[in-house]
């Protein structure tokens, strides 16, 4: 039995440009895409999915693969995934900027640990809130939110279309963002440090003989410790808020009207 090469093509359209554009959204992603999951389960978990949601999909356009126009098809198709889990992991990551602003201020950034997903030594307080946030990721099932997005995106943005530079433009603006919001998150816990190290300066002056660096550095710590407990109830509509941002910028990216609760 022998297939026509037209045939052959259409079947391989059909699967491999939506492939391309799913796994690169799940190399990116954040918790999946991170390089403790090993990359032949993401690449099969990708081939899962696309499997799966090929017949909801339209039909690609009649476009020959192997060729220039295929080449940068192919391209779009990255660029629109990794643009997708890019905003996923911009919003785990402002916890974890939030973390480490907090632990330098309350001087808990001498405790650090290697983060298992780039190998550099990071302060603890910011794997904490990587941990608090990526459950939180979980809890709010943003994994299914964007499994759902990168379906839909096939109708919004078809196969053959780019990227508009206007959401690309909303992109580079999430990317300050996220900077802002950390140091929210961060503000009360920083302001807190700062009183007391305003207090210590007091105490200081007015009786010279206390030896600031040997009460002072075990104080600040443990003030931290107590501020970093009072402030954990903020966390949760800080994400809820970071998180429906980040989906307000995919549905910009993929050219979706969505509306986030």
């Amino acid at each position: 039995m022998q297939l026509p090469f037209e045939l052959v093509f259409d079947w391989l359209r059909l699967l491999l440009w939506p492939l391309v554009r799913i796994s690169s959204m799940l190399m990116v992603m954040t918790t999946i895409g991170a390089a403790t999951v090993p990359a032949p389960i993401r690449m099969g978990l990708a081939l899962l999915f696309t499997l799966a949601a090929v017949p909801m999909l339209p039909q690609p356009p009649p476009l020959e693969m192997l060729s220039l126009t295929g080449a940068l098809v192919t391209a779009q198709q990255v660029l629109i995934g990794t643009a997708m889990g890019f905003v996923s992991l911009l919003v785990i990551q402002t916890f974890v900027l939030a973390g480490q602003i907090i632990g330098m201020q309350t001087s808990l950034g001498f405790a650090s640990m290697v983060d298992p997903s780039n190998g550099q030594q990071v302060p603890l307080v910011g794997q904490f809130y990587l941990l608090l946030a990526t459950l939180l990721f979980f809890s709010f099932d943003g994994h299914l939110t964007m499994f759902r997005m990168i379906i839909e995106s096939f109708h919004s943005l078809p196969i053959g279309e780019s990227l508009l530079l206007p959401s690309l433009k909303g992109l580079s603006d999430f990317v300050g963002y996220i900077f802002a919001s950390a140091l929210t998150l961060s503000l009360a816990a920083a302001t807190a440090l700062l009183l007391i190290n305003f207090a210590f300066g007091v105490m200081t002056r007015a009786a010279p003989q206390l030896n600031i660096f040997a009460i002072g550095f075990p104080i600040t710590m443990l003030a931290g410790l107590i501020i970093l407990w009072l402030t954990l109830d903020g966390i949760l509509p800080h994400f809820d808020t970071v998180w429906q941002q980040g989906q307000l910028v995919m549905c910009d990216l993929l050219q979706m009207s969505c509306t986030v609760p």
